[in-house]
This record gives structure tokens, C-alpha cells and sequence, in this order.
């Protein structure tokens, strides 16, 4: 056995890292890191999230691009990038998927669709009543809050919109594929609080979630223990 086989027991993975809303994949700087320090492959993807021309096949297009010929792809969806996982794993072979703080589909469904369809505004609105924060969306209140001072700035700097057209389109894929798929639900995730997404993940893929520390973006203010989980799948 060499020297990387005893750093990666499982064998060495691709992990393609996949943005949510505004799809810039210098979200996970903080992950890509760690899981190359532990002989790994990472391919941290650019989205084009405000293109009005590219919609989710747009997206997966792209995904498929950097990790096409690469072995033991396991795709990581962060929030709004779950709806490009399904599509990027009809076009490529895949390991496992990873669900982050996602959006996670059912096929045909648009983005703009999911909100409704899995209940998210009432489970958002409860628990910022429980919590003793505003109902009222701001970048502080729901993305910002358990980021360093450096990470909240640099998103505050350069929000990236994400243009409308990808809420319109179809998440068209005919089914999951027979690999490992988890969900990882940050405990203080206040977009989507973290109950919501247990519900979501035993009612669309029949699995519990698994939860770690931090908010929505735990990438970011979480990233050891992502790393972590991520090193064991």
C-alpha cells in the first residue's frame, strides 16, 4: 500500500464541488483544501448563474465538462445546485451524491416550483418566529450569520445574482441512479431550517439527513467538519 492509499483508505475520489444560487465555486475555498490535503481530486465549479440563457441543462453541461473522464466522481450540492446534481449523474458515472443545505428535486420539477411544493416559506417563517429573527429575508440575517468577518464581507462585496430563468426550468431526469446519496442539513440553517430539510430528504429519497454544525453556507463557516464527512463517504 502507498503512501496515498493509507491517506485515503477508500481510494482516491473526485469530488465535484457544486455552487447554489449565483454559482460561483469559489464558495468552497475553504473545503477544496482539505479534501486535496488528503489526496483527493476537487473540481470546485464555476455555474453561469446569471446568464439569462442558461438553465439547468446549461448547468449540468458545464458540471459534466470539468469532471468528464475523472473516476470516482462524487457530485456536492450546495442549495440551489441540487437541482443540477440529478442532471450531471444522467451524463456522467458518479460515486455518490451529497446534498448540502439543497434544494432537492423530484424529476420535472422547476426551482421555481420546489419552494411550494416541499412547504419551505412556512417552515422558514416558523422558525425565524422561534428563533426571534425577522421574516423578512436579508443576506445578514439568513446566509451571513455564523460567517468570519472576511467570508461575510467577501459575499457582501459580490452577492452574485442568480438570473430568474433557471426558476423556470425543468429538472428533467428519469430517476436517482443505484449509488450512495446523502443529505447534510446544518443545524442552524435558517433558510432552510433544519427539521424542513429531515422532512424533505425522508419524503423525496426516503433517507434521514444527516446534520452538521453551521448555517446555510457551512462550507464556509464550517468547513473541518464538511471535510470530514466528506473524507467518509
Amino acid at each position: 500500500m502507498d503512501e496515498m492509499d493509507e491517506r485515503v483508505p477508500g481510494g482516491r475520489r473526485t469530488f465535484a464541488l457544486i455552487p447554489g444560487a449565483g454559482g460561483a465555486g469559489i464558495y468552497w475555498h475553504r473545503v477544496v483544501p482539505l479534501l486535496r490535503a488528503a489526496g483527493h481530486e476537487v473540481v470546485a465549479v464555476d455555474l453561469p448563474g446569471g446568464d439569462p440563457g442558461a438553465g439547468l441543462p446549461e448547468y449540468a453541461a458545464v458540471v459534466e465538462a470539468a469532471v468528464k473522464g475523472r473516476p470516482d466522481v462524487v457530485l456536492v450540492a450546495q442549495s440551489l445546485g441540487g437541482f443540477t446534481a440529478p442532471l450531471v449523474a444522467e451524463l456522467v458515472p458518479v460515486r455518490a451524491i451529497v446534498f448540502v443545505n439543497a434544494m432537492i428535486p423530484v424529476p420535472g420539477e422547476t426551482p421555481g416550483a420546489w419552494w411550494d411544493s416541499t412547504g419551505q416559506p412556512q417552515a422558514y417563517a416558523a422558525a425565524a418566529e422561534r428563533g426571534g429573527y425577522s421574516t423578512e429575508f436579508d443576506l445578514e440575517t439568513y446566509f451571513l450569520h455564523d460567517l468570519s468577518a472576511e467570508d461575510a464581507a467577501a459575499i457582501s462585496a459580490d452577492p452574485r445574482p442568480e438570473d430568474d430563468v433557471v426558476f423556470g426550468s425543468a429538472c428533467a431526469f428519469g430517476g436517482w441512479p443505484p449509488v450512495p446519496i446523502r443529505v447534510v442539513a446544518g443545524t442552524d440553517d435558517r433558510f432552510f431550517p433544519v427539521e424542513f430539510q429531515r422532512r424533505v430528504a425522508r419524503d423525496r429519497l426516503g433517507i434521514d439527513a444527516d446534520v452538521l454544525p453551521g448555517g446555510h453556507l457551512l462550507a464556509l463557516s464550517q468547513p473541518e467538519a464538511l471535510a470530514r464527512y466528506l473524507r467518509g463517504i
